[in-house]
């Protein structure tokens, strides 16, 4: 089995280079990279949301393309186009920005919900379809989508069926004053993402996807999760709770951080920290709690803490320490 805490550890150190005093921001991207899974950062401009995608795609020595989104894009614009080569006297096939291993959706909620649909089939089974022929995407397949959750005026709000497609939703948030002194001293002169150099290659990336998937969940940590997304669903400030993706989603989560952490089994705690991450996104507020000011993150808190965790042994066969 590979070393996923020492191929978490070498990711993590490159990325905080770059982003500073952001060491659970960017847990919850290689969480996200382990399950193959897609992460929306929402936060202001100008935090470093664009920077986070550019530097993952740098410590994983992986092709990197970014997706401006605005709302006279097509989808042909993300997926590409077929043209007629004269020539040849055949169509060819133009490859679009989706076509790569680390896709940065920039703004993704300024694109018209057509043009938002044409990321559905490239992010949940991996293809795009054009003309009728499908295209296999490369691995790894990643999309960082952005967006800026306070000004809306001319945005297309992401439907369900969209942000269901996301595995993780993270804030950034501002720094510190401490780290902030600290960032305007490491870009006084160059920025520190030119000097960053890859520190996985992609074998190994396939390798730790594919072991992450071995580590053992107890069934009374299966309960709990699924005791976790039925609460959702009965919670009377939720519309609509999170579908068996989120349950899946969460499952799958709590491994990977169970293996950076070293472990080969899953503890209550790696569900309880990652639920709001995992969740938050995937429910629909009701306009009552709406009124009250309830945001769907502050609901996944109360669900947690109302949740009871199981007790007793959740390691009944582990299969072996990871970490060695």
């Amino acid at each position: 089995m590979a070393d996923i805490q020492a191929f978490g550890n070498r990711v993590m150190e490159n990325l905080e280079k770059v982003i500073i005093g952001k060491k659970q921001s960017i847990e919850i991207i290689v969480i996200g990279l382990l399950c193959q899974g897609h992460v929306l950062i929402e936060d202001v401009p100008g935090v470093g949301k664009t920077m986070l995608a550019r530097s993952l795609a740098r410590s994983l020595d992986c092709t990197f393309n970014r997706i401006q989104f605005t709302p006279d894009m097509l989808p042909s614009d993300v997926t590409g186009v077929s043209i007629y080569n004269q020539q040849k006297e055949k169509f060819e096939f133009r490859p679009g920005p989706v076509i790569g291993q680390i896709i940065l959706a920039d703004e993704i909620n300024r694109a018209t919900p057509k043009t938002q649909a044409a990321l559905l089939e490239a992010m949940e089974e991996r293809q795009v379809t054009v003309d009728g022929v499908t295209h296999i995407l490369p691995k790894p397949f990643m999309v960082l989508a952005t967006q800026n959750p306070i000004e809306y005026e001319g945005t297309f709000p992401l439907p369900e069926a969209q942000l269901d497609r996301f595995l993780l939703r993270l804030r950034l948030g501002y720094p510190s004053m401490t780290h902030e002194i600290q960032i305007l001293e490491d870009q006084q002169i160059v920025h520190p993402i030119e000097s960053l150099k890859p520190v996985v290659e992609t074998d190994e990336i396939l390798a730790a996807i594919d072991d992450v998937k071995h580590i053992y969940v107890s069934q009374a940590v299966k309960r709990y999760i699924v005791d976790i997304i039925t609460r959702t669903r009965q919670s009377g400030d939720v519309y609509l709770g999170a579908s068996p993706r989120g349950s899946l989603a969460l499952a799958r989560a709590g491994q990977a951080r169970a293996a950076i952490d070293g472990r080969d089994f899953v503890l209550p705690d790696d569900v309880k920290a990652l639920a709001v991450a995992v969740l938050a996104h995937r429910i629909i507020v009701n306009p009552a709690a709406r009124l009250r000011d309830l945001s769907s993150d502050e609901i996944m808190q109360e669900i947690i803490q109302n949740t009871p965790v199981p007790g007793g042994q959740y390691t009944a066969e582990p299969l072996g320490n990871i970490a060695k």
